[in-house]
């Protein structure tokens, strides 16, 4: 479970992109890593979401196309 813990990363709104999906029920929205503040990449978020919101991403490896 620790293997876990550590693969979790909070993750900074910078800048909400626009809408997505085939309903616009999803966002896309650029982050930036609070450990590495170097570090961004577009993810897709779904449900209500602003710039300056904290994700919490169980995955960050992978980012929106």
């Amino acid at each position: 479970q620790d293997a876990k813990q550590s693969a979790i990363k909070l993750a900074k709104v910078t800048e909400v992109l626009g809408r997505t999906g085939s309903r616009g029920g999803v966002t896309q929205v650029r982050v930036v890593f609070l450990d590495d503040d170097k570090r961004q990449i577009i993810r897709n978020v779904k449900g209500p979401v602003k710039k300056d919101d904290i994700l919490t991403l169980l995955e960050s490896e992978r980012e929106a196309r």
